[in-house]
């Protein structure tokens, strides 16, 4: 039995999908006007473990994912999303592209590092600007509903005319003060209240880019509509996308503590209020990533990329091990160190697997009814971690029991390669342990090299040693016996 933390309800819940077997389930996904970073991953891969384990459960889950290319302006990091510049005008501006160039591009690196964490691609990714006449439609039903009030700036959804506005989020929306964070906009109702529809500037210019608007704009990305030339905002898109395919009423809605507080009750606000139905059953927010204790800026220089992870040395699949280490619901505080120890353990595991892969035999042990037993214990205690609110680390901890337990070395196979369709560390991939593998000579000198160099505290000398031997295919692994010599495949992804 599943049961996850709703933070509608805020409490843990038996998960129960409207239409078993079958499951909806939708993640907010990145805007794609610069590169993401592992603070952002962490959020996707906690979606991928509630994928997985739904699949593990039997459920047949729908899962979308959107990609915001339009309308998420600059004000949001203030406070508002609906002030500022549309991130992709001012992206491409910085960039000297197009903003439909500058979204193509973050997205199809997104997508590599999405792959490269080994996450589950969603049935459908949805792109915001592909979705302009669903989303049109939507706001059209709320102004002949009587929720919308029109500005000079855009279309707006008026939050006093639904009663229940702000009951996901963890601020009092009631006690909000406006202008206590943002600059005062007066001709909006209520504070709370946000534009679902945006209109151009009325400016005729020519873009930086040689693109002649044809209209009484200076936008990139811009739509006719019933109120005139103009384009969604940020919060009517998913609404729009999610409903479009998973229905009016679904299961399950993903996404980062930070679209707890305004984006997600928007959402909730809007869908319920065009279809007079309840819009999301389990609504499930990973926690932030802090780096060194301090929360992952640019002004910092801490919002480290996969790419800065890859270079130091490390895999995709060390930090995802990272990840699982702490439960999504608390905050998790990224460190070199500690990536480097999720390393070599990770590198202990697969060495590990690749000893019990090499064991394997055609014809299996007969297991005796106390292992028996045992295995069945192992199998029945990580179902039960991970059915517990996704209890990573527990989950954790019942595979390191497995494989230091006395059981067959092939059930130990079976059983880790079973609980990695959930962890996704790529133990499947491992390449088993050969009795007579050698170490080239070479690499032994430059190991001696290496060795020399660090009791000289020529580090750098060091590092370049290091480097040569992993461009031959190997990995140096310090151990309290002395460094090793060991062949890439054993830690790779």
């Amino acid at each position: 039995m599943l049961r996850i933390y709703n933070s509608l309800t805020k409490k843990v819940e038996e998960f129960q999908p409207l239409n078993a077997p079958k499951v909806g389930m939708y993640t907010c996904g990145p805007t794609v006007y610069d590169y993401v970073h592992i603070g952002n991953f962490r959020t996707y891969t906690t979606a991928d473990l509630l994928l997985r384990v739904l699949g593990y459960n039997t459920y047949n889950v729908t899962y979308i994912m959107n990609i915001t290319d339009v309308g998420h302006l600059t004000g949001d990091n203030l406070g508002d999303a609906d002030t500022g510049e549309d991130r992709m005008e001012k992206a491409s501006r910085k960039e000297g592209k197009s903003a439909w160039d500058v979204a193509k591009y973050y997205e199809e690196i997104f997508k590599e590092d999405f792959g490269k964490f080994n996450l589950t691609p969603p049935k459908l990714w949805t792109r915001a600007t592909e979705y302009i006449k669903e989303q049109i439609t939507l706001v059209e039903t709320l102004e002949n509903k009587g929720f919308t009030y029109k500005t000079t700036d855009g279309i707006y959804f008026d939050t006093s005319k639904f009663p229940d506005y702000g009951k996901l989020s963890p601020l009092d929306h009631r006690g909000i003060i406006e202008g206590a964070r943002i600059g005062k906009n007066p001709e909006k109702r209520n504070p709370t209240d946000f534009a679902l529809w945006k209109f151009s500037p009325s400016t005729r210019v020519s873009t930086e880019l040689g693109r002649m608007s044809s209209g009484l704009s200076r936008r990139q990305m811009e739509w006719e509509s019933p109120w005139g030339l103009g384009f969604p905002g940020w919060h009517i898109e998913c609404s729009a996308m999610s409903m479009k395919y998973l229905g009016e009423t679904f299961d399950i809605h993903a996404g980062g503590e930070d679209l707890a507080a305004t984006h997600h009750p928007n959402e909730i606000a809007q869908s319920e209020a065009a279809t007079g139905k309840p819009f999301v059953r389990y609504w499930v927010h990973g926690a932030f990533m802090m780096v060194n204790g301090e929360r992952m800026s640019k002004s910092l220089g801490n919002n480290f990329r996969l790419t800065d992870v890859v270079q130091k040395g490390f895999y995709p699949a060390d930090l995802r091990y990272l990840y699982l280490q702490t439960h999504y619901r608390q905050k998790m505080n990224f460190t070199w160190e500690a990536l480097q120890s999720t390393h070599n353990s990770l590198a202990k595991l697969k060495e590990q697997m690749a000893g019990f892969k090499s064991q394997e035999s055609d014809r299996r042990t007969v297991l005796s009814e106390e292992k028996l037993a045992k295995v069945q214990n192992f199998s029945a205690r990580f179902r039960q971690m991970i059915n517990n609110d996704l209890n990573m680390p527990q989950a954790l901890a019942v595979l390191w029991e497995v494989a230091k337990s006395s059981i067959p070395s092939e059930d130990k196979y079976d059983l880790l390669i079973d609980f990695d369709s959930i962890l996704g560390l790529g133990l499947k991939e491992v390449v088993p342990a050969s009795s007579d593998s050698t170490i080239p000579q070479n690499l032994e000198k430059l190991l001696a090299q290496r060795e020399q160099k660090r009791k000289e505290k020529k580090w750098e000398e060091a590092d370049i040693v290091r480097q040569k031997i992993a461009e031959a295919g190997y990995l140096v692994k310090d151990t309290p016996q002395g460094p090793r010599l060991i062949k890439k495949e054993l830690t790779q992804p």
